[in-house]
């Protein structure tokens, strides 16, 4: 997948400072990534590397003869460039260590073809102060160009540690 910018553009994610910084920006939207590009080899690097070679991934001949009328990404690669793009939004600072908690939602609404570009908008849901940190829910929804519905929706949840 290659990230797509304007040419010079750089864009530098918002900086969280500490709970207060995550407290005071719980309810909005944080930001949007760039658009990033769905490309076959990563689809079938990521195939071979988890065993999930189903055609509907891998054979662009007979996807395209399929429901969606190409190869479409994974789920679940989909969701594994999650949290590249969320540093990509934004950053926490005023911690020793920052944890990849887990997820309390995932759906995957729509197909994600082959060629298509999608960006990732994050939503701060929730914070929950811990004895030694802090723990933050973040809400993804990857929108699709040109597309109605998003390929994918979840909750992310990051533990931050003094």
């Amino acid at each position: 997948m290659t990230v797509d910018t304007a040419p010079g553009e750089t864009r530098q994610p918002l900086v969280i400072t500490g709970v207060e910084g995550l407290r005071d920006r719980v309810g909005s939207t944080l930001g949007v990534s760039d658009w990033v590009t769905v490309e076959q080899e990563k689809i079938d690097t990521f195939a071979r590397l988890t065993g999930d070679e189903q055609w509907i991934h891998v054979d662009p001949e007979r996807a395209a003869a399929g429901p969606f009328g190409a190869t479409v990404q994974h789920g679940f690669l989909t969701l594994g460039m999650s949290t590249g793009l969320l540093w990509s939004v934004c950053t926490v600072d005023g911690f020793a260590v920052i944890l990849n908690y887990g997820l309390n939602k995932v759906r995957f609404p729509a197909p994600l073809k082959v060629g298509s570009r999608f960006r990732m908008q994050v939503e701060l849901a929730e914070v929950r102060e811990l004895a030694n940190g802090a723990e933050a829910v973040y809400r993804l929804t990857y929108e699709v160009e040109g597309e109605p519905k998003p390929c994918c929706v979840a909750d992310l949840v990051f533990r931050y540690y003094n």
